[in-house]
This record gives C-alpha cells, sequence and structure tokens, in this order.
C-alpha cells in the first residue's frame, strides 16, 4: 500500500525543500507558488485521482455479471493516467484494479503480458487488450451504463 505514495510523498517532499529554500532566499511568493505546483503533481499522481479500487476477483465477478471492463492500473503509471483523464466521468463505470494493493491482480496482468506488469491493461469478457484508447474503452461499456 505505501508503494502507491512514494511518488506523491517525493513530489511533496522535494516541493518543501525548494519552497523552504526560496523562502530563506527571501522569497516567500515563490516559495508558495512552488510549494503550490510540487503539491498539485504529487496529487496527479496518487491514487485519489483513480475511481477506488476493488480486487481482481471482485472485479471479475462483477464483470462477469454487467459487462463492464476491468482496468489494472498502478499508482504513478503515466499511462494510467491519461486513460483515466481521456475517460472523464466514463471512469466510474469501469472497475478499477491496483495493481500494487493487489497481488491477484498482479498476477491477472502478468499472465496477460508475457509476465510483464505492463499497465494500464483492460479486460473486456475476458480478452486483455494492454494500453488502450480511451475511446475503445468507452465503446465496450453496455449501453445501459
Amino acid at each position: 500500500m505505501m508503494r502507491a505514495w512514494m511518488l506523491p510523498t517525493l513530489f511533496l517532499l522535494c516541493g518543501s525543500v525548494v519552497a523552504t529554500a526560496q523562502f530563506l532566499g527571501g522569497s516567500p511568493e515563490a516559495a508558495g507558488a512552488l510549494l503550490l505546483v510540487f503539491v498539485l503533481v504529487g496529487a496527479v499522481h496518487s491514487p485519489l485521482v483513480f475511481p477506488r479500487s476493488v480486487g481482481a476477483a471482485e472485479a471479475q465477478r462483477r464483470s462477469a455479471v454487467d459487462g463492464r471492463p476491468v482496468v489494472y492500473w498502478r499508482a504513478g503509471c503515466t499511462y494510467c493516467l491519461r486513460l483515466r483523464f481521456r475517460l472523464g466521468r466514463g471512469a466510474r463505470e469501469l472497475y478499477w484494479v491496483d495493481i500494487w494493493r493487489d497481488p491477484a491482480g498482479a498476477a491477472e496482468v502478468r499472465a496477460a503480458n508475457d509476465g510483464n506488469e505492463t499497465v494500464p491493461t483492460v479486460v473486456v469478457a475476458g480478452r486483455p487488450r494492454v494500453n488502450p484508447d480511451a475511446a475503445w474503452v468507452r465503446e465496450q461499456l453496455p449501453p445501459s451504463a
């Protein structure tokens, strides 16, 4: 669980150091602006940007019932972040599995990608697709969603 927060924490710590140096150098406005930028970058790379994750087994069970895609992701992944932002509000209609929090999810991704943990991996009806376009993912949603 802590692994997902390492990058955002690093951004926050670096931002604090840089802002402190600016503040001590006599530029409190620059210090505040730099700290704000680092905090925002850290927030964007945190798990908070993604919809709530479920376990791989639960996501597969729910997907079998309603046909919605399962997205395997991890915090700090630029491609996952890009997919999340391009999906917009539609991202809430998918089942998100954080492979750093769920070992079964990581195993599913490795099985689909020749042993690699390549994310985002989207599974629709048991068929995986690596780093798909957001438009394709939207097309996979059932009409009722």
